[in-house]
């Protein structure tokens, strides 16, 4: 007899980057129904106010939580997550996880006790991370960099154009470059952007870097949250929601396609 419980996993992110935590929470949990909206309304949230991020995400959380009824939903952006989470679990009767910089993971496998936290100015600058650095890295040195242009290239890539290597070099520089970097060892990828363009990264790095971030750790905290509950027998194809009605949108549909969102809507 077919499972009756179909509410979906929302994945929200200001963009694409949160396709980096859909793959693990998929390999976790196959059969799960799967809403991933991007708030393309409102992209990149990297340069906006906490004031405008505290404002502007739970009210259209609210808003997708009405329309798509999900079990539970994955904030999967670093600088929302940083700056509102209080404010979403606050908003919402229902499980929220966030995403944080993997700081306490990196600092585990950093070997010359320098690590990089590479994220948009808007969480590279937030007391969470310092937090973060004093509880788990305190014995290292943690340099940080906000990057819009990751963000962009991230993006770009999706949508299959072309990105200059130099982009990703000059990127990487600014975090080597601070006083101790010459010994960075591993980098974190607080922004979950960043990971769509592991790759690129790896290849302009100057020297040899661990590249971390939180996607699985997301997947596992999913799971465990999700435990014991029914799934469909067959979940259907997922949905990629947008806030804004863009050509942007039918040029991302083939990547989305090829993770699993076969359908697109607009908020």
């Amino acid at each position: 007899m077919p499972v009756s419980d179909t509410r979906p996993i929302l994945l929200f992110d200001s963009g694409v980057g949160g396709l980096s935590v859909l793959g693990p929470v998929r390999a976790l949990i196959p059969a799960a129904p799967i809403v991933y909206a991007a708030d393309s309304a409102g992209f990149p949230y990297g340069t906006k106010t906490e004031a405008e991020i505290a404002a502007r995400v739970p009210a259209l959380l609210g808003r997708l939580v009405e329309r798509y009824r999900p079990r539970l939903i994955v904030i999967a952006c670093n600088t929302a997550s940083t700056i509102a989470l209080p404010e979403i679990r606050a908003a919402l009767d229902l499980p929220v996880v966030g995403t944080v910089p993997a700081i306490k993971p990196a600092a585990l496998v950093s070997k010359s006790r320098v690590i990089g936290v590479l994220g948009t100015a808007g969480t590279v600058r937030q007391r969470y991370v310092d937090k973060l650095s004093a509880e788990f890295a305190a014995d290292c040195t943690v340099l940080r960099h906000g990057s819009d242009a990751l963000v962009k290239a991230a993006e770009a890539k999706l949508r299959g154009e072309a990105v200059d290597p130099a982009v990703y070099e000059r990127e990487l520089a600014a975090l080597s470059g601070q006083p101790g970097g010459e010994r960075l060892d591993t980098v974190v990828l607080a922004c979950t952007h960043f990971p769509l363009v592991q790759e690129e990264l790896a290849a302009a790095a100057p020297q040899l870097l661990q590249f971390v971030d939180g996607g699985a750790g997301i997947a596992r905290r999913v799971a465990v949250l999700t435990e014991g509950q029914e799934w469909p027998s067959e979940p259907g194809p997922g949905l990629a929601v947008f806030t804004s009605d863009t050509p942007a949108n039918q040029a991302l549909a083939p990547g989305l396609a090829a993770r699993g969102l076969a359908r697109i809507e607009v908020l």
